[in-house]
Parts: structure tokens; sequence; C-alpha cells
């Protein structure tokens, strides 16, 4: 399409009739939606097919996985899973697994016969998997040896996928793959999200969902020029959003991924992309913000001249952060990107080092992609270089919340935009940039905590009469829940007892970090907590939540 002629400026995206920003990338041919196509199929069938590719790296071991024998592995287990397991399409499975080479062969054999992979975090309490397990009503679980212990409160079958029993079901098969025709329409994911108002639900993303999202990527490969894999250490987990999709993303374009296998350490990353001559690394800020501030002789005493692109997703990047980075790495370019689990995770991103240079944005808004910025207040859509909440609409926009269909109606209107909850702006050059928060999540490293599950935990305490939880700014995560409470009258409740108290039933990024005591906590006359004034008295510097 002509931009010129159809109103739409050729340099921002802006259609000044429609208040549509347009993507500014060259259109993507997408399978026809009609075409019956899987994320396995699909991935499979534009992987460049680069001779002895190697799919998968074992940081520990350096055992590596050729893409061919990645293939095979995931065809055998996907024929086993139908015959020996009995997983249809359709069925639901819960993923509750640590980082291994295993993973990735597990989701692609699931999605291949249907089945809908929904992972989570390994290290979730046994309460918090319960509210997941009822969500998602998976048949059947694939876990750990160390987290199977989690799931023992559910009457699901499960297979550990360490096993010597899984390794076999990858290896060896009596009966072919059994065809199974998957819809690019049918549900591939069940991923576990905040959403806007801070009640954990399941974002449902389809095929058509995950294949756009790869596709975006795959066209870029192409439009750089790509003749060779790179070699991408994978740190973020698997079971996270921007894991997942980093993992099948990598399958598609021809990538090899060194897998982080156990918890993060910044030498063993280090020594990891010296080792397997790392390429290009996606982090989240607060492991930048690590990188940058530790001493000189950590990073000197490991070779990263292998290392080209840093790709840093999750929350956006302080500029201190930016041009520290840029000296102690000069010739590594560091990009942002910005995504959101509802747009199966890809809303912007910067492309080049050109791009990179645009400070503070977040890149340009993804192929296939409309965005209009909306005035919060009166609900009109906004020219360039006026904030407002930002709405997206496209293929990657997820088909809702699980079986929340009022949570579905309040992110996506009747015309498909989804509202992401955060206030924005669009230059005239096209880059997106994020300026605050209007949906209430706090962003602890990579990590969504939502304040309202902390606050009826905080309140569910006999010596607890009201409880507010806010963001506290911390450079080295991003942001910490500080909970604002009101003790019953003559209560003795100190801040280590709050914090013991919340500690023993969420996840170690959920905890309480900070505790003050106040009389009464701000409210509308509705009863919503007023966060801002909250945030304004007990962090004076910092009069907004940022993300």
């Amino acid at each position: 399409m002509d931009q010129a002629k159809s109103g739409i400026d050729p340099r921002s995206g802006f259609n000044s009739a429609t208040k549509i920003f347009h993507s500014l990338r060259p259109s993507i041919d997408f399978p026809p939606q009609n075409l019956a196509l899987s994320v396995p199929e699909y991935a499979f069938s534009i992987h460049p097919k680069w001779p002895e590719s190697v799919a998968f790296i074992n940081s520990d071991t350096g055992h590596r996985l050729l893409f061919f024998d990645f293939v095979r592995r995931t065809k055998t287990l996907a024929a086993n899973l139908q015959t020996q397991i009995g997983l249809s399409k359709g069925d639901v499975a819960f993923v509750l697994s640590p980082n291994s080479v295993n993973v990735p062969i597990l989701y692609f054999a699931l999605l291949t016969i249907g089945v809908v992979v929904s992972p989570a975090n390994p290290l979730s309490a046994e309460s918090e998997i319960d509210r997941l397990v009822q969500l998602c009503k998976p048949v059947f679980a694939f876990t750990s040896s160390e987290t199977a212990h989690k799931l023992r409160n559910h009457r699901l079958r499960t297979m550990l996928i360490d096993s010597p029993e899984f390794d076999s079901l990858t290896t060896s098969s009596n009966r072919e793959l059994e065809s199974v025709t998957v819809r690019q329409s049918d549900l591939a994911a069940v991923m576990f999200s905040s959403g806007t108002t801070g009640k954990v639900k399941g974002v449902m993303l389809t095929h058509r969902n995950v294949i756009a999202t790869i596709g975006g990527y795959h066209a870029k490969a192409k439009r750089m020029g790509k003749k060779s894999p790179k070699v991408a250490l994978q740190t973020v987990p698997f079971f996270h959003a921007y894991g997942f999709f980093y993992c099948a993303i990598s399958v598609a374009v021809g990538d090899t991924v060194v897998v982080m296998m156990k918890r993060f350490e910044l030498r063993k990353m280090l020594g990891a992309i010296e080792e397997f001559r790392v390429t290009n690394v996606a982090l989240v800020p607060p492991i930048v913000v690590a990188l940058v501030k530790s001493s000189t002789d950590v990073t000197a005493a490991y070779n990263l001249s292998s290392l080209e692109t840093v790709t840093c997703g999750g929350s956006p990047l302080k500029k201190e952060a930016i041009d520290a980075f840029k000296a102690r790495f000069p010739k590594v370019t560091l990009t942002q990107g910005y995504g959101l689990t509802e747009a199966t995770m890809t809303v912007s991103r910067q492309e080049s080092p050109e791009e990179s240079e645009q400070v503070g944005s977040s890149g340009k808004i993804a192929e296939g992609l409309e965005a209009k910025i909306v005035d919060p207040t009166n609900g009109l859509a906004l020219p360039p270089f006026k904030p407002g909440e930002l709405w997206i609409r496209g293929p990657s926009i997820m088909k809702g919340y699980m079986g929340d269909k009022e949570a579905t109606s309040a992110a996506i209107d009747a015309d498909g935009w989804l509202r992401t909850g955060d206030l924005c702006y669009i230059d005239d050059q096209g880059f997106l940039y994020v300026v605050d928060r209007l949906k209430e999540l706090i962003k602890y490293k990579a990590y969504q905590v939502a304040p309202a599950e902390l606050e009826q935990l905080l309140q569910s305490h006999p010596e607890i009469l009201d409880a507010a939880v806010i963001p506290y700014p911390e450079e080295e995560v991003g942001q910490v829940p500080m909970a604002i409470v009101v003790r019953l009258p003559k209560s003795t409740l100190t801040e280590a007892e709050v914090k013991d108290f919340v500690a023993k039933q969420v996840s170690p990024y959920k905890k309480i970090r900070r505790v003050a005591f106040v009389d009464t906590i701000p409210k509308t006359p509705s009863g919503k907590i007023l966060r801002h004034q909250l945030i304004k008295i007990f962090i004076p510097s910092s009069p907004s939540s940022r993300m």
C-alpha cells in the first residue's frame, strides 16, 4: 500500500484521518488464516536449515542438540504423547520445571499434536500453583524432580522431564505420529499474567498469535541479510512469556540457543559467552545493571569479543544504565523492546544500531500491528508526541483471558483493540516511548507482582486492619513491593513479622521488602486505594510509579 496515497505519514506511520499509527516495518505475507498450520510446522518450514545446524546447547555439560535431532525428538515425543500418555488435541498440559533442553522439545511436541501448553514459575508457592491449576484445568502435568512435590495436592497424572522415562519417550516409539489437524485459530498456550487489574489471569494465545510473532522476527532476519546462525544465550526462564517466545523464534530463524540450566549467576553467564562464542543475549534490566556495576576486573577476565547484540526487555532501561553499558561495551549493540503477554510478547523493538541510538525508545511498532494513543480522560485518539494509553491491534493479540469474559471485554474492545494500560507516546519518526504505567503492577526484575494479591494476603493477618502495596524503586531490580499497614489497636506487629508472614506464602519475587505503618489508607469514595498519594508520601523523589 502506498502510504502517501493512503494518508499515512511515511515517517511516523500516523494517519491523521483515522488517528491510527501503522507499522513502518515492511509488510509480511503471513500464511492465510484458513490454512491448517501449527506453530512447529511453521517454524520448521521457515528454518534456514544450515548444514549441521545446532538447535540447543546445555550450558553445564556443553552437550549439543542438532536441529535435525531436535525435530526428530520432537516428533518421537509427540507420537508417544498420543499413544502412551493419551494426550489429544485441546487438552491442556501444565509445565512446572526449571530451564532444561528438554523443555523446548516438550513444548514443540505438545504443540505438534494440538495440546495447549501452560507453563508456570517453578518458584511459585503451592497455594499459587493451586490457583493456576484451577484456572487452566490441565489433564496432565510435566514437572521435574525438584518441583514435583508442589503438585501433590492435585490428582494430576505427572511425568518428570528430567527422568530416564522422559528421555526414552523422545528417542524411540513403536508407532508413527498420527496426523492432527491444528488450525491457526486453535489455542496454543495459556500463559499466566496479572493483566491490568492485579488478578492472575490465563492469557489464551492461539497458533496464529505465535506464528505472527515468529513471522515478524523471521522477516527481520531476512531484512538484515542473515546468512549464518547466531549463538543466543537463553538467560530468561522458559516458563516466562519472554523465554517461551525467544525459544520458538530461535528455532524458526535457525539460531543456536545456549540454555542456562541453573540459577542465574553473572560469572556463569560471562563464562558461557566466552565458551560458546555467544553473539546475542536476551536480558532483563536488572542483569544489565548488574553487568555495568560489576568490577571491570570481572568482565575483563572473560573473552567477550564474540558478543554482538544485547536485547533488553521486561521493563524499560534507565538512560544511566544505557550510557554505562555503552561505555563498558562500545562494540556491542544494546537494543530494547516492549511487549505484553497479551500481545504475544512483541509490540515494538529496536532493530539496528541506528535505532538503538533513540535513547529511551522501545523501538518502532512491529510488523502487522496498528496502534492508537488514547487520552485516558476522554477516550480521544491523539497525534504524535501526545502521551496517552497505548492501544494495539493485529494478528498477535490474544484470544482473551481464560474463563473470564468480563476481563476479556475490559481489555479488548469490539473492534479488536487491546488496551495496554501503559502511558506512551509515539514521535514523528514512529518510535514508541513508554512514559509511565496506568496499570498498577509492580515490576520486580522481569516479573509482574500484583498489589491486590499481596493486599488480600496482608489483610488476612489477624493483627492487620488494612493494607496497601506500592512499588518502591530499587535500581538493582526495578521495583520492590512496599507494604503500607494499618495495625489493629494495641497491636505490636513489627516490620519483620509482616515480611515473614508474607514470605511464607508467596514466591521469592513477591516478598514484601519494605513496610511502613500508618493510621489510615487513603481511598476514593468507592473504596479504591489512592496509590499515587501513598507514593508521593513514601517516595518523595518519585511522584509517579515508573515502569
